[in-house]
């Protein structure tokens, strides 16, 4: 596995390209985020999609994540409607991760089996959002989390022993958070919330419209 010392505010440009050729080349990425670290893929390759699946020992039913570099760009490969787009423009770029209808430019393959829903996201970190501009599409990614384990790897020398014979490139800034982003489902017209991570629960009682809007009646389900 090559591992890249990346600055975690300025990352090297040169660094940034080599990682961005080696997911073009369906190569597996580990970098940090503004949650977990993740592992990323293209996901137009089949088979660095099904070796991440491999890799993390998740089913067909475990949604992966889309990194998205804006807005603009999550809304093409998911349906928006106007309420949602004005939440998602409220609490965005940051550590959440949205459930939404997947749309025809999400392959197949990569809708959750029963609902057609995909995981999006537009996280807030110079390194994934340099490396997003480098690639020039979104990256389908997963938790950085050892199978059978519950907490994200987050020390660089075990993530490099750990990955070092099943992973090719390892974009190591070294800075990485404990928890995975707070995942949020827009699917119901509602939001609801699925997993309590990094993100603030500040969405969840607030009118959907705006940041400041008055506390919604909606309940909130349990973990």
């Amino acid at each position: 596995m090559r591992r890249l010392i990346v600055h975690p505010e300025n990352p090297q440009a040169r660094l940034i390209h080599q990682a961005a050729q080696a997911l073009r080349d369906g190569d597996l990425v580990i970098m940090p985020t503004d949650a977990c670290a993740v592992i990323s893929v293209s996901m137009a390759h089949k088979t660095a999609v099904d070796r991440l699946r491999t890799v993390r020992q998740l089913s067909e039913k475990h949604l992966l994540t889309l990194l998205c570099p804006d807005l603009s760009a999550l809304a093409t490969y998911a349906k928006v409607d106007d309420v949602a787009f004005r939440f998602l423009k409220a609490w965005t770029p940051g550590p959440y991760t949205f459930i939404l209808n997947a749309s025809k430019q999400v392959p197949r393959r990569l809708w959750h089996p029963s609902r057609k829903t995909i995981g999006l996201r537009v996280p807030k970190h110079p390194v994934v959002m340099a490396l997003l501009q480098a690639f020039g599409e979104p990256l389908l990614s997963s938790s950085l989390i050892w199978p059978g384990e519950q907490v994200p790897l987050h020390e660089s020398e075990e993530i490099a022993e750990r990955f070092a014979g099943s992973l090719e490139v390892f974009l190591d800034s070294g800075h990485y958070g404990l928890v995975p982003t707070t995942v949020i489902d827009l699917t119901s017209g509602e939001a609801a919330l699925i997993r309590e991570g990094a993100g603030s629960l500040k969405p969840l009682t607030m009118d959907p419209w705006t940041k400041t809007g008055s506390k919604s009646s909606r309940s909130m389900p349990s973990r």
